[in-house]
This record gives C-alpha cells, sequence and structure tokens, in this order.
C-alpha cells in the first residue's frame, strides 16, 4: 500500500478534531517523540548495538519495451536500478547511551510536569469544542 494513501484517513481525522483536541495534540507531540526516543536508546542499551537503515542499489537484467524507428515496439536487455532498505547493526558507546537516556527521561518527566498546565490552558482557551 503507498504511504500517501495511509496518510488520507488521518488527515481527515485531523480535519475533523476540535479546536481543543488540536491544542491537546500539540502538547502531547514532544512527549510521544521524547517515548520514542527513550524506547529506542534503552533497546540500543539491551542489544548492546544500534541498527540503523541503510539503503543498498543494485543493477539488474530486465526487459525493457522500446520502440524502433519505425515505431513498432520490442523488448530489449537492459539494466533496472533496484533499492532496498537493509538494517544493518552499528556500533555504540553504551555508557554514552546511558548517558543520553537518564537525560531524555529527565525531559520527560519535566514535559510532563508541563503538559498538564498546558492541556488546562487548551481547555480554558477553546471550551466546549
Amino acid at each position: 500500500m503507498r504511504p500517501h494513501l495511509i496518510l488520507l484517513p488521518l488527515i481527515a481525522l485531523a480535519a475533523c478534531a476540535s479546536p481543543q483536541e488540536r491544542c491537546i495534540s500539540g502538547v502531547a507531540r514532544e512527549i510521544n517523540t521524547i517515548s520514542g526516543l527513550i524506547l529506542q536508546t534503552q533497546r540500543n542499551i539491551d542489544r548492546g548495538f544500534a541498527v540503523e537503515t541503510r539503503q543498498e542499489t543494485r543493477q539488474v537484467d530486465a526487459t525493457c519495451l522500446g520502440r524502433t524507428e519505425t515505431d513498432e515496439e520490442v523488448r530489449v536487455r537492459c539494466q533496472k536500478t533496484q533499492v532496498r532498505d537493509v538494517r544493518v547493526p552499528v556500533t555504540i558507546d553504551i555508557a554514552g547511551e546511558r548517558v543520553k537516556l537518564a537525560q531524555l527521561q529527565e525531559r520527560q518527566r519535566r514535559l510532563q510536569a508541563e503538559s498538564s498546565a498546558a492541556v488546562a490552558q487548551c481547555r480554558a482557551q477553546f471550551p466546549n469544542s
């Protein structure tokens, strides 16, 4: 399925969201990002390495359609480029990752404390929506 087709229902839902819901969603966005980074960092520490996605390209033999000078359609041998995502392990500094994890967790705690006030402000700014 094409990625942009998956986004259509989400866009439609976002358009239907009330101003209050959009405001609260904006408050939660950074917390969700930090939570994702915490999860990724914790997994890296548990594994002992990170995993990156890289793209590999290669040329493969294929059959292409072409046209002659008389505009006749012909099949010809050609090369096509294939691209695929490959997950590869990457070394990390585990002590550095632990420091990063502690910083992310502290940032998450601060954001959660601040978010309750921000959500209350959203509700006050956009009542009954």
